[in-house]
């Protein structure tokens, strides 16, 4: 130990660390230095026969290069993106209908009696029992049984494809088209994104280090059907489309629907951003490089896990916070009269000329009115709301949520004037409308503009009442022919 008068140390000075380099150098055994260089050169043989391809010997065979040369290709790589889709919603559509089925009658047959008796006994007004049992509670329950089914088989599934090391291949066979639309090609990797939340997709565009292209992206990403949108689609593919052929393909030609609209979705983006890039937002498409994860077999429990808690969960609660306060201002304005008839039916009489124009209807119109805070409660709104005014409710009250197979809520829809036309419509219209508004706000908090936010909220409103005018134009020339 040092006393206070003992000097401190000296540092070494650079020349004292050289010679005790030196001095170690000569000390470490002479085989230590060839095999570090052996070493060295090793890696980089390795590293080389890996990456170059040499023309006087065949190259030593990789797994990822030989999938990639498929799932990548030109003939093989777009098919096989459609195949895996489908058969990804072909699982989901198949899968899902016995488990919601007993979800919903579980819900309707069992609580819902247990809940009104409970009211009676406990003596709560009327109004009360319709508002919190027939409005919140019957909403909330159908989001459950509807939406957690599917959703607990698409998202493992989708995070199955992205754990697995496909859905950069997807961005990647992406890229060129996306170029050739005046778009950065890591949109692809945005508009992914938006497959599982529009508004995690315009976040994502932060990648993008141009900022025009970045707000192509931003106002594309729209397009890509997110989370809530996929419900609407599953039931009225698999209520309309399906029903049109025998039962046992009725699954796959409902998939093929729900592809068919997402790839629509994809086309809509190049359009969209090819209009933009040569118009308001001109200007050359950036160039970039796209490094290809290597394939990783699946984490299969862990990723059921996080995939259950993250996505399927999340997006349940988010759409049970919003059903909830949906369900009953849907009771209220189908209880509050105004001159013997309730508020909802004077709205929908109102919407119904101009829904009747665009293929629709009065009730998709106000369902998307109240469903502007999440797309989730699209389809509750619609069904109560067609409740109320078919009657086709068991003698309950009005705007009670009604609650069947697949059978009983097709009954029901055509005896609210719903047709093939109206589901091809509300699918189209389901892909192209407006954002959320959860959306809404994370693209002018990413923008800091109110008037590109306006921009993106618009006009995909605008291109949805457009492209629905259209078809139902056609469709009734058509028919009427």
């Amino acid at each position: 130990m040092l006393n206070a008068n003992s000097a401190a140390p000296a540092a070494p000075t650079p020349q004292n660390i050289l010679d005790t380099a030196t001095r170690l150098r000569w000390e470490v055994s002479g085989g230590v230095h060839e095999s570090l260089v052996e070493a060295i050169y090793t890696d980089a043989a390795r590293i080389a026969d890996r990456a170059v391809i040499y023309p006087d010997k065949p190259p030593r065979f990789n797994l990822d290069r030989a999938i990639d040369q498929i799932v990548t290709s030109r003939l093989f790589g777009f098919p096989l993106m459609l195949l895996l889709f489908t058969l990804v919603f072909w699982l989901t559509i198949s899968g899902a209908n016995v488990p919601s089925d007993l979800l919903g009658r579980f819900f309707l047959d069992t609580i819902h009696p247990l809940l009104k008796s409970a009211s009676a006994a406990i003596g709560l007004p009327w109004w009360l029992d319709g508002l919190l049992i027939d409005g919140i509670y019957l909403a909330t329950a159908w989001v459950v049984s509807v939406m957690l089914p599917p959703m607990a088989i698409f998202f493992p599934l989708f995070t199955l494809l992205e754990d697995f090391g496909y859905l950069p291949r997807v961005a990647f066979n992406l890229d060129n088209i996306f170029k050739k639309s005046g778009a950065h090609g890591k949109q692809a990797l945005s508009m992914m994104m938006g497959f599982g939340c529009n508004a995690a997709g315009v976040v994502a565009t932060r990648v993008i280090d141009s900022p025009r292209e970045r707000l192509i992206a931003i106002i594309t990403n729209n397009f890509a059907l997110c989370n809530g949108r996929w419900p609407t689609q599953i039931l009225i593919a698999s209520l309309f489309i399906g029903a049109l052929v025998p039962a046992y393909i009725g699954g796959l030609i409902s998939a093929l629907a729900v592809v068919g609209v997402a790839t629509l979705g994809v086309l809509l983006s190049f359009a969209v951003s090819w209009s933009l890039s040569r118009t308001v937002l001109r200007g050359e498409a950036s160039t970039f490089s796209l490094e290809l994860p290597p394939y990783r077999p699946p984490r299969f429990w862990q990723t059921i896990y996080t995939s259950l808690i993250d996505r399927t969960l999340y997006v349940l609660w988010r759409a049970i916070v919003f059903a909830a306060p949906a369900g009953a201002i849907i009771w209220l304005t189908a209880n509050i009269q105004v001159g013997g008839i309730s508020i909802a039916e004077h709205i929908i009489n109102a919407l119904n000329p101009v829904g009747w124009l665009l293929g629709l209807n009065g009730v998709i119109l106000l369902a998307y009115i109240v469903a502007i805070p999440a797309n989730e409660i699209v389809i509750p709104t619609m069904l109560m709301m067609t409740v109320l005014i078919t009657g086709v409710n068991g003698g309950a009250g009005a705007g009670v949520m009604f609650q069947g197979n697949d059978a009983q809520t097709m009954s029901m829809l055509q005896a609210g004037g719903w047709t093939l036309l109206t589901a091809v419509n509300l699918m189209l219209f389901s892909l192209i409308h407006n954002p959320c508004s959860t959306t809404i706000y994370t693209i002018y908090k990413e923008t800091g503009s109110a008037k590109w936010t306006a921009v993106s909220a618009l006009l995909p409103l605008i291109m949805g009442f457009v492209v629905t005018f259209l078809v139902a134009q056609v469709w009734r020339l058509v028919a009427g022919m």
